[in-house]
């Protein structure tokens, strides 16, 4: 026999008495709403200040070990640079750690021999610069003379009247030679040298366990995003790799230009002087003053203004039109990277990191927007910082 629940008492009279509950007042709910409100407030508050707080601790570390930073980030795109013939010499059954070998001695020895000409280069325009030595004192007296004349001027309408001068305070410096030089600075010197010597070794050990390295970068991740770590890690080595061969590409066209205007000119050793500058020229805001120096020291006492003047033309137009016209549409249409965002990174790295901040600055950029590209949170952001 069923039991009738509906008719029981008990039933009925808890019914009855949730019905006659009264009802929260809303100055409660009020209350209730305002204190999660406020609690979810809180919580982003929080947040954004540890977002904060590891931002100034992340651009912290990367100013304190900025050397230790630029000296991997260099070895990263030299062992991009020397990837192509090491991979040659794979191919020709040579073992991968000798094909390292013998890759980074050749790259040891063509630097080396570059060394060695530019010292020889710069002995030799030592030697000669007492033979241009009247030209110079010559020309800087001109233009001296032509700088005291509107100084002049320019104090002749602001000076007190006669008698009413104050004393100019005169102080002598000694100058600074280059064994004083050497010892307030040794710390930085010894600190530069050694991040050179490591570069060689972390070059080679990149080259020699390149399929480690890859694997065991993509088995960092979870099994389930290891395909996308593959592809991200593939797509930010195709963009290192397209990025060099751009600025091969520009810098050797700029190379050949430059040469034919110095030995038009006369500069000597022409070939030598348009292959640095055609190279240096490449460096964003530095690159242009960088670029005019060896030509001009070059031809130092044997040009005449005419020649001067179409040094300064054309390395001035070649940069011009490389950095505007060439630059962005071979390079960065190869990184599609936007030039708001590539200028703000510009900046960005030159106060980190000075100089070499310049160099790197793209291809970080460049390995930033791949990455935000295949995470999905930061997908937005890979969007602003593309092309459109």
């Amino acid at each position: 026999m069923k039991a009738d629940i509906s008719k029981h008492p008990e039933t009925d009279q808890q019914g009855s008495a949730d019905s006659q509950q009264p009802p929260v007042p809303a100055e409660i709910v009020e209350q209730a709403t305002e204190q999660v409100e406020t609690l979810h407030a809180s919580i982003k508050v929080g947040t954004v200040a540890q977002v904060v707080v590891a931002l100034i601790a992340t651009i912290g570390l990367l100013y304190l070990l900025k050397l230790v930073w630029i000296t991997i980030l260099v070895s990263i795109l030299l062992a991009y640079v020397l990837e192509p013939p090491v991979a040659v010499l794979v191919r020709w059954k040579l073992p991968r750690w000798v094909a390292a070998t013998v890759v980074i001695i050749l790259a040891c020895c063509v630097t080396l021999g570059l060394l060695y000409f530019s010292y020889n280069r710069a002995v030799d325009f030592a030697n000669e610069l007492p033979r241009y030595s009247a030209t110079l004192r010559k020309t800087i007296g001109k233009v001296r003379a032509r700088a005291d004349k509107l100084a002049h001027q320019a104090t002749s309408v602001v000076e007190p009247p006669k008698g009413q001068e104050n004393p100019i305070p005169v102080r002598i410096e000694q100058p600074q030679g280059v064994t004083q030089m050497i010892s307030e600075n040794g710390g930085t010197i010894l600190d530069l040298l050694m991040a050179i010597g490591f570069v060689p070794f972390l070059v080679y050990f990149m080259l020699a366990s390149k399929d480690h390295v890859y694997v065991s970068t993509v088995r960092f991740f979870e099994r389930e995003h290891r395909l996308e770590a593959h592809r991200t890690v593939g797509s930010i080595s195709s963009m290192v790799r397209a990025y060099i061969l751009a600025n091969v590409v520009v810098g050797l066209v700029s190379t050949l230009l430059l040469a034919f205007v110095f030995w038009f000119v006369g500069v000597q050793y022409f070939y030598f002087i348009a292959l640095i500058s055609g190279f240096v020229s490449l460096i964003p805001y530095l690159g242009l003053f960088l670029a005019l120096l060896p030509p001009l020291a070059g031809g130092l006492g044997t040009l005449h203004e005419g020649g001067i003047i179409a040094i300064i033309v054309s390395v001035v137009a070649l940069h011009l039109i490389t950095m505007n016209l060439v630059y962005p549409r071979v390079i960065g249409a190869r990184l599609q990277l936007n030039a708001l965002a590539v200028s703000l990174s510009l900046l960005f790295w030159a106060w980190v990191w000075g100089a070499p901040g310049l160099i790197l600055a793209i291809p970080i950029l460049g390995a930033v927007k791949i990455t935000c590209d295949h995470i999905e949170p930061l997908q937005a952001l890979g969007a602003w910082l593309g092309d459109g």
